[in-house]
């Protein structure tokens, strides 16, 4: 018996990462997964890869900034599985062009809250109907060590994450009585194909500040189930560090 068995998971980034690899997770312990995504044909492989594993899951290609395209997303999903208990707002990250608040190109700061932040209020704001009309469910949101700790470099990036934890918070007062828990979690380096790609773990002071090194998307998954599976039932409001203990120091 899988520990999400017969629940509808919607995840958005789950074209890579920790989007990835927690919709293989989710689909392993019994849930049918709907995966979104800008990048079509790697959201469209990783879907078909689950379904050659034993799982269920489809994909959706979804721009999260956009109030039509997750309108869509969301709609759709219920419409097809009569229901949604879990959605993992998760689509998001920086790019090069952040920085500090007085060299940044302004359009870079937009485009960061447009995915990090408005993405998930979207989500919420879309699926939090459907889980009211079937008795409850689970979203989980991703924030960021830079939302929880000082860092430097990255500020449209810190603002936006911030803005979800205020979000998480929020949504977890208004919505408890209707069985809606709401939690976040907040990475530190997590060596995901991009954040390899972009980031020298030798070099980058929050991988430095790891205690245990830095993570995988895995060790972000399985929190992402526990938050999602029913063992969590009595867990809302909650911020959840998963960043290797950079934060203890």
């Amino acid at each position: 018996m899988g520990r999400l068995d017969g629940k509808i998971a919607i995840i958005t980034g789950a074209a890579a990462g920790i989007g990835k690899a927690s919709s293989a997770l989710f689909a392993r312990e019994g849930a049918t997964v709907v995966m979104a995504d800008v990048k079509a044909e790697a959201g469209e492989a990783g879907a078909g890869a689950i379904r050659a594993a034993g799982g269920a899951a489809e994909f959706v290609t979804t721009d999260v900034s956009s109030e039509e395209a997750m309108r869509a997303l969301i709609d759709g999903a219920a419409d097809r599985h009569g229901r949604i208990d879990v959605l993992y707002n998760n689509a998001g990250g920086a790019t090069p062009k952040d920085g500090k608040v007085t060299e940044m190109p302004l359009d870079e700061f937009w485009r960061t809250i447009s995915v990090d932040l408005f993405g998930p209020f979207l989500g919420c704001r879309f699926a939090i109907p459907h889980m009211e009309r079937g008795g409850g469910g689970s979203i989980i949101n991703t924030t960021s060590i830079r939302a929880l700790t000082g860092t430097a470099g990255a500020d449209a990036y810190s603002s936006a994450k911030g803005g979800v934890i205020a979000l998480t918070k929020a949504l977890a007062m208004q919505w408890h009585t209707a069985g809606i828990r709401v939690n976040a979690i907040g990475p530190g380096m997590v060596l995901t194909e991009r954040v390899a790609a972009m980031l020298d773990p030798e070099t980058n002071p929050i991988a430095l500040k790891s205690l245990m090194g830095p993570m995988q998307p895995d060790d972000i998954a399985y929190l992402a189930l526990y938050l999602a599976s029913d063992e969590s039932r009595k867990i809302t409001g909650a911020i959840y560090p998963a960043e290797s203990g950079a934060s203890a120091h």
